[in-house]
Parts: C-alpha cells; structure tokens; sequence
C-alpha cells in the first residue's frame, strides 16, 4: 500500500473513527526513543533501522541515606547525562545486599553483594585477592534482602526536583526483578523521563503519576 494514496488514508481515517466511537481508544503514555534531528518521536522499528553497537560511559554513583549518616548507596548507570533527573533508585527483592566499610576511606556503602567487585576490581584477581588484603580493603558489617531496603531515603546528588511538586514521593528506594546481577551494582538509577523501565517502575511504586510531567531538564 502506499499512504500517499487519499482512498486508504481515507479508510484508515473511517477506521480508526469507528473505533473512537465505540470507546477502544485511549491516551496512553509511554518513554520513545526521539530523534534530536527531526524532534519528533521514534517507532522502535525506525530507532533500529541504524542500531550500532559503540562504547559509552558508565558511571558509579554514591547517593548518601537520610537515616544514616556516613552510608550511601551505589548506583551503577550507563546514561550519566540523565543523573539530574534522578528521582528513585530500584534493587531486585531478593537479590542478597551487603554494607560494607571501606577501610581506606572510612564510608560506608550499600550494594549487591555480587557486584563487590565493581567498586573493588581487585577481588576478581584471585592470587592478589588474598584473605589478608580482604581484611585490609573493606569489612562486610550487614546482609540483608532487596526487600528490606525498599522505602529507604537518600539524598538527592541534585537538588533540582527536590521542592517539585510531588516530590514528597521521591528519592526513595523501589524494587523491581528487571535488576541484574551481572553488571553494575545491582542498584540502578531511576529516571522515569528517559527510561521506559524507570518509567513502569516509579509508576507501579507511585513515585510519579500517568498524565503529570515528569523531572526533565532537557529540552
């Protein structure tokens, strides 16, 4: 078919009327990939058409908790530009967490006991991961579920949205199964404007609202 053509642009106009009479059509909201040339939104199927596989920045990123002083979280993101749209941060349930105390630094951090090594690359080096330059490098002071650290408060790394309306309802820890153990920190950072994850996550949480904007500061 061609859509050029005014008969079958026509009948898909009747069509789609029809369908709007009989109430099956809705307003839905859903993140899109967008295209900065033409400033329009993206079909998945175009946004593929050019799909390359390139190197980009990843980044760690400690978020401080309101209730202990000296604790922060580590988030793990490969979109740091989206960092001051930061309003949640999402763990798996059931995935196994650990608080440990950074011997040379003396912070203390929360992340996925399994991606230790993201913030200590050393211990994947087995012959210099001794016992003793395990003691001397951190000390693991707590276990605890996923589960457990949902609801948590951090501080915003960014005080843009903090004063936003709604915003009552963020900077809180969320939970969700789409997080993985076999990159970053098992922690990821939510930002519901750019992520279509962050996006359902934050909804299914009501951290944000379907209709309402969003914290976006990119224009």
């Amino acid at each position: 078919y061609k859509t050029m053509d005014p008969t079958f642009m026509e009948s898909v106009w009747w069509v789609f009327k029809e369908l709007f009479n009989k109430d099956l059509v809705y307003q839905g909201y859903k993140v899109m990939p967008f295209s900065t040339a033409c400033g329009t939104p993206l079909s998945n199927f175009e946004a593929g058409l050019n799909y390359k596989d390139v190197r980009d920045p990843a980044v760690v990123v400690s978020f401080p908790l309101r209730d202990e002083e000296g604790v922060s979280f580590v988030a793990w993101t490969t979109t740091p530009w989206t960092l001051p749209s930061n309003i949640a941060l999402c763990v798996h349930p059931t995935m196994e967490y650990v608080k440990v105390l950074d011997k040379k630094s003396g912070a203390r951090y929360i992340l996925a006991k399994a991606r230790l090594p993201q913030i200590y690359p050393e211990m994947t080096k087995k012959k210099k991961w001794t016992p003793q330059k395990a003691a001397e490098t951190l000390e693991v002071e707590a276990t605890f579920q996923g589960s457990e650290l949902v609801g948590k408060k951090y501080e915003p790394i960014f005080g843009y949205f903090a004063n936003s309306e709604g915003s009552e309802e963020y900077f809180r820890i969320l939970s969700d199964t789409y997080v993985t153990d076999d990159a970053g920190t098992g922690i990821v950072h939510q930002a519901p404007a750019f992520g279509e994850d962050d996006y359902r996550v934050c909804l299914s949480h009501k951290v944000i609202q379907k209709g309402k904007d969003l914290p976006c500061p990119v224009d």
